[in-house]
């Protein structure tokens, strides 16, 4: 894959990234500049290849000067995600082994926080921009190499990312670095490039943190085609919308409650900005509900792309739009040459139609980072590896997601999926968003519970009496809800990724 190097070289002048809100355009010349810098820095601190640095930074320029200078210096580096708590910090810190920390002025508060309930210890500590009380200038750290300068041949860093933690603390993902010798070479997965056509004229637009796994890839794979990419500082839906018109964007990545956020502007925001020059929206994190997705097809046309994979990279699957509208709910069929194996509980293989966990096989291996239990439990005997998730096939191979294993409801014996009662629920006109859990019941052991968002104002006793007519007539009797909450919001992570497990511990702490 060509690299920054070579487009600052041969185009040093054009835009590799907009942060639209701060008015930044970072050139491609001066963003080699500093990430050799950067690199330059850190190896003077004594960083061997290997090592690693975390970051705490909401999306701003120096996120992909260190993010480059940590790839040239061959170290890893940790993007935390800036809505943990001193504590969490402290774990990943802990874990990662990270050899310094980077924070933002923007994240005052919680890097004062650190400090005073000694969470980052000894650990070395940089302030980007106008710096911190406590905190060493990264601006002053590089004052000390002015100019850019040769670099040794180290091996191509890269990210070491953690998972969002939906079920529990964040698991680290640490793969290994690529050798110097084959850092051109084409990526494992290369679904980016084949089926979304990036190229250097794509103009990636990115609403997410960079702190996430998609977010952070697609964005340095922009800049290393020699694409432009557009990074919002947090998602606003008429805002998303806007940017697309003003800087033409080709190119986008979203997650579902994106997509829900802007349906819900009024028809006349919705038409007043010119798309014409996107082509490619590609979405993933969690399943979207079949009426959004088609209602965003609909409206933005068959550029639509879904694929369900993980950090963990064991395999991808992808859909198309029209694809998908022969096959509403599907997330595709495997690409790369890896196999899709749904097994039952005895770890046999299912016909298609039957849920079972998911397991790829074929994709490369990895490990979850002083977790070997972890690792081991998501391989089985014949090699294959599994998210947790489950799901089936359809007689052409094409997978449906149900849920995650430890989201199953079981009552009186039963085992019921929430992703289906929530895709019937999500049809109704009412209903914004839901999210179906299992609560505590003294004969069965646990009962349906859906959580709802509801759109628009609504009547809560009228509107649980239409929603269970409803589900009475799409659902088998142990399948419908029993009882009804409606909420302003779910809880969701940044990634978009519901938060089952807050809700789940919500209710057993009240029963």
């Amino acid at each position: 894959m060509a690299q920054l190097a070579h487009w600052a070289r041969r185009d040093p002048e054009k835009v590799a990234c907009h942060f639209p809100e701060g008015g930044a355009a970072i050139t491609y010349g001066a963003l080699e500049a500093r990430a050799n810098r950067v690199a330059q820095w850190l190896i003077g601190l004594g960083l061997q290849s290997g090592d690693g640095i975390a970051l705490l930074l909401e999306n701003r320029p120096e996120f992909l000067e260190i993010a480059f200078g940590t790839r040239y210096a061959g170290l890893y580096y940790t993007p935390l995600s800036i809505h943990l708590r001193p504590g969490e910090v402290a774990y990943v810190l802990r874990d990662s082994g990270a050899r310094l920390l980077i924070v933002s002025p923007a994240l005052a508060g919680l890097a004062a926080e650190l400090v005073a309930e000694g969470a980052v210890g000894d650990l070395p500590r940089f302030a980007v921009a106008e710096g911190l009380p406590g905190y060493e200038s990264y601006e002053g750290a590089l004052a000390g190499y002015p100019v850019p300068a040769p670099l040794p041949q180290r091996p191509l860093g890269r990210e070491f990312l953690y998972s969002s933690g939906t079920t529990g603390l964040p698991k680290g993902i640490r793969r290994p670095l690529i050798p110097f010798e084959d850092q051109d070479k084409p990526e494992w997965d290369m679904t980016w490039k084949s089926l979304y056509g990036f190229d250097a004229d794509t103009i990636y637009l990115s609403p997410a943190p960079l702190y996430h796994a998609a977010p952070n890839r697609y964005v340095l794979r922009t800049i290393g085609e020699g694409g432009t990419a557009v990074v919002l500082r947090k998602f606003d839906a008429e805002a998303a919308l806007a940017t697309i018109e003003r800087y033409r964007v080709t190119h986008s990545q979203w997650v579902p409650t994106m997509f829900v956020r802007m349906l819900a502007l009024p028809e006349a925001v919705r038409r007043r900005y010119d798309l014409s020059s996107h082509r490619c929206a590609i979405h993933a994190a969690a399943p979207c509900p079949v009426p959004v997705k088609r209602a965003m097809i609909e409206w933005w046309g068959p550029i639509l792309w879904e694929y369900y994979a993980g950090s963990e990279g064991i395999g991808t699957t992808v859909i198309s739009s029209e694809d998908w509208l022969r096959r509403p709910g599907s997330v595709g069929r495997p690409v790369n040459g890896v196999r899709l194996h749904i097994t039952n509980e005895a770890g046999e293989e299912l016909p298609p139609g039957e849920v079972g966990q998911i397991w790829f096989e074929g994709g490369p291996r990895f490990a979850y980072h002083n977790a070997p239990e972890k690792t081991a439990a998501s391989y089985n005997a014949h090699g294959w590896a599994s998210l947790g998730d489950l799901g089936w096939l359809d007689k052409d191979g094409f997978l449906y997601l149900s849920d995650r294993r430890a989201d199953l409801i079981l009552s009186g014996g039963v085992n019921i999926y929430p992703q289906e009662i929530e895709n019937v629920l999500s049809r109704h006109p009412a209903v914004a968003e839901v999210a179906v859990v299992g609560v505590p019941h003294p004969e069965f052991g646990e009962q349906v519970h859906a959580v709802i968002v509801p759109r628009g104002p609504a009547d809560g006793e009228a509107l649980r009496a239409e929603l269970d007519t409803w589900c009475r007539e799409h659902l088998a009797g142990p399948k419908r809800p029993r009882s009804y909450e409606f909420i302003s919001e779910l809880p969701r992570s940044e990634a978009g990724k519901l938060l089952r497990r807050i809700l789940k511990e919500h209710y057993l702490s009240s029963a």
